[in-house]
Formats: C-alpha cells, sequence, structure tokens
C-alpha cells in the first residue's frame, strides 16, 4: 500500500486502534476493524467478520460505525481531521470546532464478510464518495473460497434478483420475475486446488444488491465456503468454517471530473483476507 504526505501515518495493524482507545477511553475486548488509510477527508477501514456495519435488529451497539466514531473522537486531539476538506492540516495542527456532521459510511458489508470499508469525516467528502461509488468510479473487488473448479478462468455473470426484505434472503433467477433487479458479478480464477476441489476467485461487484456475490455464485453452481445462508452445510462442515470466506480485500480510486478527493485518484488500498486455499484442510471424519 502506498504512502502519501496527505495520510496519517498509521500502519493497519490492531495495535494502533488499540493503542488509542486504551490511551484515550476504555480499551474493547472486541474492537472490530484496524486502520488502513487515513487523512482529514476520508478513512478507510479493515473490518473484522462479525462485526454489524450499523446498527440492525440483532445488535444495537458496538458496530463498526459506532467504533469508529468513537476511535476518531479519541484522536480529535491528535489529528486535524476537523479541518475544511481543503485544508489538510498535519497532526497537532489548530483546526476549527467540530461541526454537526458525523462520520458516515459510505457503502456496506454484510455482518460476517470482512473487508475495506470507506468512511467520510465531512459533509462534502461524503456527498462525492457516494457519487463516485454510484458512478463505479470506486472499484471494489473481493476475494472467495468457492466449491468447485469454474466453467471459465474469468467471465461476467448475468442473472435477476429478488429480495424477500421479511425473511432477509435474496433468490437468483435467469429469468425476469416481478420485483426482480438485473445483476452483474464479474469473476476471474485465482487459484485452483483440485485435491479438495475448492478454488479462490476475485469478484468485481458491478451492480451492488443484497447479498448479490453470495447468492450469485450459488446460483451459478460454486457456493462461497462458510456460508450457512447460500452455501452447502456439508461442505461449511467439512472445512469447519462458520464465516462466509468472503472478504473485500481491494478498492480502487478511479476518478474523473474534479472535486477536492482528487488526490486520491489512482490510489489502490489492498489488504489480504483471513482465509486461503492453501490453509484448507478438510475433515476426514
Amino acid at each position: 500500500m502506498s504512502t502519501r504526505n496527505d495520510s496519517v501515518n498509521l500502519p493497519g495493524n490492531p495495535d494502533n486502534v488499540i493503542a488509542i482507545f486504551t490511551k484515550y477511553g476504555t480499551a474493547r475486548q472486541n474492537i472490530g476493524f484496524t486502520v488502513v488509510y487515513e487523512d482529514n477527508n476520508i478513512l478507510i477501514v479493515n473490518k473484522a467478520q462479525g462485526v454489524p456495519v450499523h446498527p440492525d435488529k440483532d445488535q444495537s451497539k458496538n458496530t463498526l460505525i459506532d467504533q469508529v466514531r468513537l476511535y476518531l473522537s479519541f484522536r480529535n486531539s491528535q489529528v486535524g481531521e476537523n479541518c475544511p476538506p481543503d485544508k489538510n492540516c498535519p497532526p497537532g495542527e489548530n483546526c476549527p470546532p467540530k461541526g454537526s456532521f458525523q462520520p458516515s459510511l459510505c457503502h456496506r458489508l454484510d455482518r460476517n464478510t470482512g473487508g475495506l470499508v470507506i468512511i467520510a469525516k465531512n459533509q462534502e467528502s461524503y456527498d462525492v464518495l457516494l457519487k463516485k461509488i454510484e458512478a463505479r468510479e470506486i472499484r471494489k473487488y473481493y476475494k472467495c473460497l468457492v466449491k468447485g473448479r469454474m466453467e471459465k478462468s474469468k467471465s461476467l455473470l448475468k442473472a435477476y434478483l429478488w429480495k424477500d426484505a421479511r425473511k432477509s434472503i435474496v433468490y437468483v433467477s435467469s429469468q425476469k420475475s416481478k420485483g426482480a433487479q438485473e445483476v452483474y458479478t464479474a469473476y476471474k480464477v485465482l487459484e485452483y486446488d483440485p485435491s479438495i476441489d475448492v478454488s479462490m476467485l476475485e469478484v468485481e461487484l458491478l451492480t451492488g444488491r443484497t447479498h448479490q456475490i453470495r447468492a450469485h455464485l450459488s446460483f451459478a453452481g460454486h457456493p462461497i465456503l462458510g456460508d450457512g445462508k447460500y452455501g452447502t452445510n456439508t461442505l461449511n462442515r467439512m472445512f469447519r468454517l462458520k464465516k462466509q470466506a468472503l472478504w473485500a480485500y481491494k478498492l480502487e480510486f478511479c476518478f474523473k471530473g474534479e472535486s477536492h478527493l482528487d488526490y486520491l485518484n489512482g490510489r489502490v488500498f489492498a489488504v489480504e483476507p483471513d482465509f486461503d486455499v492453501k490453509s484448507l484442510k478438510p475433515d476426514q471424519k
């Protein structure tokens, strides 16, 4: 990962975040992120699996955005993240009082999907980032482990997805139906192990629908390992996986036009997931 003089020097490891919580507040036992990149306008974190990005029906407190806001409030005396977006103050420089804007998520990840999440620190950055994501000027890539060998080394999958909000599940079909939305999922095979019949894929999300990658790959006959909703329970037990092997591992900033965030254009941020093909050991029982 590259560094520039517009970033705060915070290597992406848990000790830095834990140190901030310990120094300025109460050290938490379950801190759900590490810092990958930070400047006065944005924060990119690597979210742990099992942490919801925002409050939901199952968890109302200590979500990712709760933790991030607390972290930033602790860092406020150290770093000028409250500066205007066109003024990248270095750490320790005085800044205007904090406004009403609360750091906000620019996109979401499922609770049990780990990986990169962008948080905006001010309203102007939030507005720009939402437009960039909608225009696909921020490209999002995932890594996942799936059952079987893909039919092609890379391909674009097309289908229709329908969401049952009451049951919190989506259905994928090759035929369009009432209420269904067209979905596109691009994949590339990174590795295949014939001894366990498992592939590692890089997936680019071209349409950001609920559970799209998980449901679309399952519909294609290659469920993600560890996925209890769209996967195969016998496979999950065989590989002793309790969370889906899916990680939002890379963000590419490909901006067009002009904005105060143009300094991010061409930047790539990537992390490695907590899983790989070589570490899989099927249960022989």
